[in-house]
């Protein structure tokens, strides 16, 4: 499991370290804000359009070549800006860097669910997560540093050699997970399976927990210098939410593991607590800031493995890979569609309002999960 939680730590790590290190690579103030919009979306459009089409594949030819593969690829693409070192190369790295996360973080996913029994999918999801967690929490302070002493192309470097390293582990540790054989679906059958309520329920928690993350990530820090704060006080906001994620996801995913806690009483907690998270981030100072990282980030970690593991428990063997894909899929649409929304609500009005209007909806989430009648972790035949 070892290489797997590696894994999950380099696409995240990958992520938030280039993302938080990218400004300043040119000196117009326009150009550069075009630029690093630019280069942000070329990493998460490649997420959004190639995770299902990656997990897909893992179900075909098995989860753990597309893992290697896509650790391979990390590797490379990071490695051509590091010896290019130039803007056009840049543009071409962070494209490989988002198709190769493609590749092997669903099928990471479907290894984590494949390789341990269903009794202990919370706790394996809840230290992927972890893991992942860490990741997102030391990229932009990590990446900072290593920017610092040598420049973007260190990073890259860095990147370069962690992706090579975690594949070559992952090539000697990893097991073999043959791919299983699977009845012929078609796309009727596959808008069937993904319109259950035992996958759309959890993936619509992970996509508004994913909002509520990224919201806090990046607008958090904005709403502290709104009120006056200085950076060392709003980065500790970013740092206690994505320090509370980390820490929940074990433990949520033991629980659940030992019947203390199911998924819908989980997915629904998770869901309130982070609601009242945006709710508190409405309030001015510090104080709401920080409750409000904290309540986020809890509430999110709490989400995250149980809304896996009811996907792994969900889903035929054989579809791990596709299934794990377009949760993925759904994830990356939180990611953008939280801010997106916080950001138009806030032009018009404030960000005060903004954080409101996206509590109401993920408050109006955690009603929806709880008024299902039949648990989301049903494990249902093929259709």
């Amino acid at each position: 499991m070892w290489p797997l939680y590696a894994a999950g730590f380099t696409t995240a790590f990958g992520a938030h370290g280039i993302a938080a290190n990218l400004g300043g690579r040119t000196h117009d103030a326009v150009t550069s804000l075009l630029v690093l919009g630019g280069l942000l979306a070329l990493y998460d459009g490649a997420e959004v359009l190639l995770k299902p089409v990656f997990g897909t594949l893992a179900d075909r030819v098995g989860a753990r070549p597309v893992l290697l593969g896509g650790l391979v690829a990390f590797a490379a693409a990071s490695a051509v800006y590091a010896v290019a070192d130039s803007p056009g190369w840049l543009w071409a790295a962070r494209l490989g860097q988002g198709a190769a996360a493609s590749a092997f973080s669903p099928s990471a996913s479907a290894l984590v669910a494949r390789l341990n029994p269903a009794a202990k999918h919370g706790r394996a999801f809840g230290s992927y997560g972890f893991y992942k967690s860490v990741g997102y929490t030391l990229g932009p302070l990590l990446g900072g540093v290593l920017v610092w002493a040598g420049g973007l192309r260190l990073l890259f470097v860095v990147l370069a050699v962690l992706g090579a390293a975690v594949a070559v582990w992952a090539g000697l540790a990893v097991p073999a997970v043959p791919p299983l054989p699977k009845s012929r679906q078609t796309v009727l059958d596959l808008a069937r399976r993904l319109a259950d309520p035992a996958f759309l329920t959890p993936t619509t928690a992970l996509a508004a927990a994913t909002a509520a993350l990224s919201v806090g990530v990046g607008f958090l820090p904005v709403s502290g210098r709104v009120d006056g704060l200085g950076t060392v006080a709003t980065g500790a906001a970013v740092s206690v939410l994505a320090g509370c994620a980390a820490i929940v996801q074990p433990h949520a995913g033991r629980a659940l593991d030992e019947g203390r806690l199911t998924t819908r009483t989980g997915l629904t907690a998770g869901l309130l607590v982070t609601a009242v998270g945006m709710a508190c981030a409405m309030l001015p100072g510090l104080t709401g800031i920080l409750v409000g990282a904290a309540l986020t980030g809890a509430g999110t970690g709490l989400i995250t493995p149980l809304g896996f593991a009811a996907l792994a428990a969900s889903t035929p063997a054989e579809r791990l890979g596709q299934t794990m894909g377009a949760a993925e899929l759904g994830r990356e649409l939180g990611d953008a569609g939280g801010p997106l929304l916080v950001a138009a609500v806030a032009s018009y009005t404030t960000l005060t309002y903004g954080f409101g209007v996206l509590a109401v909806l993920i408050g109006g989430v955690a009603a929806v999960v709880f008024a299902q009648r039949r648990p989301v972790s049903r494990v249902p035949g093929e259709v």
